[in-house]
Parts: structure tokens; sequence; C-alpha cells
């Protein structure tokens, strides 16, 4: 029997306020179209976690948020302070203690990314998948029956997708341009 591991890091975040707490910082609208894009994509492939472990931080709460309720059967949400900027080995600790088949995590880089590229025993042939941009998601399957069987290089990954890769919007990466005074 495998396991199947969702990770998700946070889509684009706002940086409207650079002094407000970084705990509470939201969505922008380009990291809200990336995570309803992400979500149909999940459905689509039949992608559907039984149990998603979130950072309470407001970015990934409502990463989670937009992308649940398009899954079906939805899958149940648990939110955790630690696995806000937690590193890789604090993420895998988690999912140690975990029962539920199949995982979805949604979580913050580096940590996110790092985990990725720890997990899986070959990358995807995607020039994104080291960095690990915002709202990237990997699936990875692993051979073992129980999460704390999960070691380091013994996933293999299924499918791996960034929002550009589903977003066809011609700006939709474009950075806004300064105005002029």
């Amino acid at each position: 029997m495998t396991l199947r591991l969702i990770l998700i890091r946070h889509a684009k975040s706002s940086w409207s306020d650079p002094f407000a707490d970084d705990h509470a910082r939201v969505l922008n609208q380009r990291g809200q179209t990336s995570a309803k894009a992400v979500g149909a994509w999940m459905a689509s492939k039949g992608y559907v976690p039984d149990l998603v472990l979130s950072s309470d931080a407001a970015r990934t709460r409502e990463t989670a948020d937009l992308i649940l309720p398009q899954l079906s059967p939805r899958p149940t949400l648990r939110l955790s302070q630690m696995l806000y900027h937690a590193a890789p080995d604090s993420i895998l600790d988690q999912l140690h203690r975990q029962e539920a088949r199949t995982i979805g995590v949604v979580g913050h880089n580096p940590g996110i990314g790092m985990l990725a590229n720890m997990l899986v025993s070959s990358a995807p042939d995607h020039h994104r998948f080291s960095d690990y941009p915002t709202c990237a998601t990997t699936i990875i399957d692993f051979d073992e029956a129980l999460w704390a069987a999960i070691t380091p290089h013994r996933g293999q990954v299924i499918d791996f997708v960034i929002p550009r890769d589903l977003v066809a919007k011609p700006d939709f990466h474009r950075k806004p341009e300064s105005k002029s005074s």
C-alpha cells in the first residue's frame, strides 16, 4: 500500500504593508487566482488528500481555504503553529505522527521546497522545482506503509505544477510598473 504526499507552498501574498505582521499577511489577487487554479488542477487530476496539514499563518490558511472546496470529498484541514516557517525535519516529524494515507501540507519556503527536494528520489523535469515558487505543488508517492518509515530520497514524483503552468494570462507574472511622480 502506498502513501501519497502533496506538498503545496502558499500562494503569492501581499506586501502592501511592509511593516505588517508576517504571520498575518494575506494573499494578493494573483495568489488567490493561483490557489484556485491549483485547486482546480488537483480536482481534475484526482489528487485529493484525506488530511491537509497547514501552517496557521493567514496566507497558508487562505491558500488551503481556496483549494479545499474544489476537492471531493473535502479533506479535513488541521492548522498547526508548528508548521509556520517550519524546517523540513519539523514538517517530516508532523507527517510521521499521521495515519491518513494521502496527506497534503501547505507551508512556507524554504522548508516546504527543501522537503520536496529532500524526499524525492529524482526531481521532476521542471526548471522551477529547485526554487519552489509560490503555490508550487508536488505529488509524491512512497511505497512505505507508515509515515514513520518515510526517509529522504524514497519518494517518486507523480506530478509537479506551478501556477504559471495553469494560468494563461500574459500579465500574470508581470510586476506592476512603477508610477512616475
